[in-house]
């Protein structure tokens, strides 16, 4: 038996039961920091190993909060570089944006029981001003120049998005609408290019958005994907000059709303062979015969597809390679049901600044970690046409 099933067996003999799983917990975490540091110095505790990496020198200690309550634990220390165990990883940025958001809820006297739950949880307690103060601006500082950044380039294909989340205004808890655009470039990658809140969708709201994305320098748009928002639809019309597209999904919400209970899987069939044509001719002239036999029983279902066809099937006209992440809207809806999952665990924001904070730190990381991924959203074969760029080009292969 070795020496560490032996300590592990009295371990249990002679721990109190109350106390059992916390020392547990904190021998595992001992023996699995000793492997790490094993492996990064190339030698085992007080082994002579002339190819050794590095020497070991000494402990640190550290709290660790667990659900069993405060663990010791006695982190190695390197001679030369660092050792940081793995499980005790610094916070991702959304998640130290969502602790800022419940500690200055919490300091602002906006706590409710849901949050006090979350704060002890998380493992929190005794937070000072000054603690959420640094914490916050660290956040806020790369947040801002992750929005603020200069766009570059030609971004043929935008989403628009908005949802929304509550947050107290002069004592009162009111919804706000936070709108996102993400966007794929003249070399095939999504972005995240930029976010902001206001107090509903209006015209304005989305005016000023797409205004400040132009003046970053948003360019070479060729089409716009988003629900049939009016407001929207004219602040496209007036700053990209791009075509729009209706997304499918919401279209086919709308429509189906006319077919009555029993006639939505026959009518919703009929429309899916149009979106099943080959180029947008041939989908238009299915969309026009389709919408011809509804008129007779369904004439405001007819009516709604004659207004919505050149919409709907706005992204029949580009490349088919790009079609199925054209025609909706998804894409960014899951990123926003990303936000939601993380907004809705704060419930309440006290102010607007959290709200950025949070939002911002999750889409600066999901728009890094489309930045790394290997292959790209469209490939640049098929996506180099559509560039206004003279310096867009495909590599050239060797005869």
């Amino acid at each position: 038996m070795t020496d560490e099933m032996m300590s592990l067996r009295g371990l249990i003999e002679k721990t109190p039961d109350a106390d059992l799983l916390r020392e547990m917990i904190g021998f595992a975490a001992q023996r699995l920091m000793e492997l790490e540091v094993g492996e990064l110095t190339g030698a085992a505790y007080g082994e002579k190993d002339p190819e050794r990496l590095a020497q070991r020198n000494g402990y640190r200690s550290r709290d660790w909060q667990t659900r069993a309550g405060t663990v010791e634990l006695r982190i190695p220390k390197l001679r030369k570089g660092s050792y940081f165990p793995g499980f005790l990883e610094p916070r991702r940025m959304a998640e130290k944006a969502l602790t800022a958001v419940i500690q200055e809820a919490y300091i602002q006297g906006v706590s409710t029981r849901s949050v006090d739950e979350l704060v002890r949880a998380m493992g929190m307690s005794g937070i000072s001003k000054s603690q959420v103060s640094r914490l916050c601006e660290e956040i806020d500082g790369r947040v801002k120049a992750f929005l603020d950044r200069p766009i570059e380039g030609d971004w043929p294909y935008l989403w628009l998005d908005a949802t929304y989340v509550k947050v107290r205004q002069n004592s009162r808890v009111v919804s706000v609408a936070v709108i996102v655009a993400v966007a794929v470039n003249n070399d095939g990658r999504r972005e995240v290019l930029g976010m902001d809140i206001g107090p509903s969708e209006a015209e304005p709201f989305w005016t000023a958005f797409l205004r400040k994305l132009r003046q970053r320098g948003l360019r070479g748009v060729k089409l716009v994907v988003s629900d049939a928002h009016e407001g929207l639809k004219a602040a496209v019309a007036k700053l990209l000059h791009a075509s729009w597209q209706r997304c499918r999904v919401h279209f086919a919400r709308n429509a189906l709303a006319y077919a009555g209970k029993n006639g939505r899987r026959v009518v919703a069939a009929f429309i899916a062979t149009a979106f099943a044509q080959n180029d947008a001719e041939a989908a238009k002239s299915q969309w026009r015969k389709i919408a011809d036999q509804l008129r007779p029983t369904l004439p405001k279902l007819a009516a709604l597809m004659d207004a919505s066809e050149a919409d709907v099937l706005a992204y029949m006209s580009f490349p088919a390679a790009h079609r199925t992440k054209l025609h909706s809207v998804n894409p960014l809806e899951r990123l926003n049901g990303e936000i939601k999952r993380r907004t809705d665990v704060v419930g309440i924001f006290p102010n607007e600044a959290a709200i950025t904070r949070l939002v911002g730190a999750l889409l600066l990381e999901q728009s890094d970690e489309w930045a790394v991924q290997r292959t790209r959203y469209m490939t640049l074969e098929t996506i180099a046409p559509l560039s206004e760029s003279d310096n867009v080009s495909l590599p050239v292969l060797a005869a």
